[in-house]
């Protein structure tokens, strides 16, 4: 075998190739021309260019705060940095960073005069101000850049339409009565007169529960919590117990000398309020009509709410006073008087404990917010019509409240910024009655005009995303009776 060929210049060549078939390409003169001005003390071959860090005019592209101290080299320094510029950003680039005489404008400032260069926040003040995209007309005062920021979250959709509205015949027009609830069971009680009518929303069936006669009234209705159990209160004063499912009356309670207008149970414990002024605490385990009175009124009770951890009973007055009540005491802990008119509206956060929300009547006309351990008041919200109702949602924190003189609408707010999320209108008069379904999407409302309707106001707890239509509710107009 033949050995390889071995050159004058070291090189091994394979059989059959000599050394002017191998021919190496030299480096451009352009390149060449800048190996010449790194000027190193010893010309050196190589394949590639490393520029000697302290000759670089790093402060050209604002990679450097301070001018190096190393001593600049004659010549060198400013031609790499045009031919740097005029191979990154293109010959014209080069030349207009020059003063027409060809030198440096500047002795003290960068070689460019564009600030921007390898930048990524804008010069503010180089932006002009007659740009459609300018901060100052985009309101962006912050020095931060309008892409960093999130765009701004839209609005939640709430349907302005009740998706269903029930005929509710002699449904009173009264503001100290209290006869809409829902039950956890889905099914929904509405006091007409003398009768009781049972609701069943998943297939609107109704079902008559009681009828209390000619001479008698339903003033008030509440479920238990867990919705087998509907607690009556009539224009008499006593109050009845039924169950719901047997459509049967278990107990009969007396205890008040006139109307019982609002009912409210915790675990275990159902309070009453009456127009005589007072508070009973019933326990239906026990034989007698009460367990205890409440004395604190001067005038009739038409609000009353448990907080959720059954510690604390709010109850409001045509008084306008607000009373907490303890399980411990049989006078209140807190006696609040901002308002000055009647308050029936009263509502528990159930987001945070011991807050509170009570709406004023028609010379009040206020949403006013309540820390129940100190008994401040947080916030106060003039809400241009008299408060009939609230609720807050147990599934988002918002509130929503009913209303009668002047405007008989409906309010959504977010808390605690009290934003208004909605305002719905559909009522021809003063919109009295408010419950929410057990899943905490839907509201009904019932006014003097006779009609029950059910708005889709809140999202799903999962979903975050307004409830839409199912097959169990009509568009069309049924009666409940």
């Amino acid at each position: 075998m033949e050995s390889p060929q071995k050159t004058k210049t070291g090189l091994n060549l394979p059989a059959g190739m000599n050394q002017t078939s191998l021919r190496l390409e030299t480096f451009s003169s352009s390149f060449r021309g800048i190996s010449s001005l790194s000027s190193p003390s010893k010309s050196t071959c190589s394949d590639r260019f490393i520029p000697c860090r302290s000759s670089s005019r790093l402060h050209a592209f604002d990679l450097q705060d301070k001018e190096s101290t190393t001593p600049v080299k004659e010549g060198g320094n400013e031609a790499y940095s045009r031919l740097l510029k005029s191979e990154l950003f293109g010959s014209d680039f080069a030349s207009s960073c020059l003063s027409p005489a060809g030198k440096q404008g500047s002795a003290s400032s960068p070689i460019s005069p564009c600030t921007n260069m390898l930048r990524f926040k804008t010069d503010r003040s180089n932006s002009s101000p007659n740009s459609p995209f300018s901060p100052s007309i985009l309101g962006n005062d912050n020095g931060h850049s309008s892409d960093s920021s999130p765009p701004p979250k839209p609005p939640r959709k709430v349907p302005k339409t009740p998706h269903k509205v029930l005929d509710a015949p002699s449904l009173q027009d009264d503001f100290y009565l209290n006869v809409v609830d829902w039950s956890s069971q889905n099914v929904l009680a509405v006091g007409l007169g003398t009768c009781v009518y049972l609701w069943t929303a998943s297939n609107s069936k109704v079902t008559k529960l009681c009828d209390l006669g000619p001479n008698d009234s339903v003033c008030s209705l509440q479920w238990t919590r867990e919705g087998s159990y509907i607690s009556i209160g009539t224009s008499h004063g006593q109050v009845q117990v039924w169950d719901g499912t047997q459509c049967k009356r278990v107990r009969t309670m007396g205890g008040h000398q006139t109307r019982t207008g609002v009912l409210a149970w915790n675990s275990r414990i159902l309070s009453s309020g009456s127009r005589d002024r007072n508070i009973l605490q019933h326990d239906i385990r026990v034989q007698s009509d009460y367990v205890s009175k409440l004395v604190g009124h001067k005038s009739e009770v038409c609000g009353l709410k448990w907080s959720h951890d059954d510690r604390e009973l709010a109850s409001g007055g045509n008084d306008n006073q607000l009373l907490v009540w303890n399980n411990h005491s049989q006078q209140p802990i807190l006696k609040l008087t901002e308002h000055t008119a009647a308050v029936k509206a009263i509502t528990w956060s159930p987001h945070q404990s011991s807050l509170l929300a009570s709406g004023g009547g028609t010379a009040d006309r206020c949403i006013r917010f309540w820390n129940t351990t100190n008994g401040h008041q947080l916030n106060s919200i003039d809400t241009g019509s008299q408060v009939c109702n609230l609720a807050w949602s147990k599934n988002v924190n918002e509130i929503v409240s009913t209303h009668g003189y002047s405007q008989n609408q409906i309010m959504l707010w977010k808390y605690p910024s009290m934003a208004k999320v909605a305002t719905l209108t559909g009522h021809s008069m003063r919109v009295l009655y408010l419950a929410t379904s057990p899943d905490g999407q839907t509201i009904v409302t019932g006014a003097g005009d006779e009609t029950l309707r059910f708005w889709n106001v809140f999202p799903s707890v999962k979903m975050q995303t307004p409830v839409k239509d199912t097959g169990l509710w009509s568009l069309g107009r049924t009666q409940i009776r």
